[in-house]
Order: structure tokens, then C-alpha cells, then sequence
């Protein structure tokens, strides 16, 4: 069974077992549980957005940084070059069970 989650705008289609990488959650731990309450779809159910009393249950497994981009700006006989990297942040989780 398998099911669409939805976090802060952001569609997951999970299954127990399943690790996913959310953007990142502040003050979340190791080893803490998280709970996605919208669950836009289960099995061949639809919610109309969502199916009311499912939720989600994950584990916390770690969090880490997305890889580096680079982003350069540079115009032409002007002399002007700007170069700044970013690093997306994100929580790793593993999908305990589907409840509901």
C-alpha cells in the first residue's frame, strides 16, 4: 500500500519503508517522529484535498545538505563577475507505517 503526502506544499509518494528527503525541519532529532497529516491519497482512496483521519508516520534519521551550486553572474566589457555557491538543506526520513 502506498500513499501521497503532502509537506509544505511538497507532493511524496511513500510506502513504509521508504526513505525520503523533506526540506529541512528545524528542531527536528534524530530518532524523533514526525506526523504528515495530509494525505492526499491512499491505496485507491482520493481525497478531495485530503482523506480525512490517515496520516503518516516517519522517523527521523538525519539531516544534511543538499550538494553545492554555484551560481556565477558575469557581463560582458564591464568588468563585473559575481560568484556565490548555495547548499539546500534537507531531513532525511524513513516512513514507519500508514495509519488510518
Amino acid at each position: 500500500m502506498y500513499a501521497v503526502v503532502d509537506d509544505r506544499n511538497q507532493q511524496y509518494r511513500v510506502q513504509p519503508g521508504d526513505r525520503i528527503q523533506i526540506h529541512h525541519r528545524d528542531g527536528a532529532a534524530e530518532g524523533d517522529t514526525l506526523t504528515f497529516d495530509k494525505v492526499c491519497l491512499v491505496g485507491d482512496r482520493v481525497g478531495t484535498p485530503h482523506v480525512p483521519g490517515v496520516s503518516v508516520t516517519a522517523k527521523v534519521l538525519r539531516q544534511m545538505k543538499g550538494p553545492k551550486v554555484v551560481i556565477c553572474k558575469f557581463r560582458k566589457r564591464k568588468n563585473s563577475r559575481r560568484r556565490t555557491g548555495f547548499r539546500a538543506r534537507y531531513t532525511m526520513v524513513q516512513i514507519e507505517a500508514i495509519n488510518g
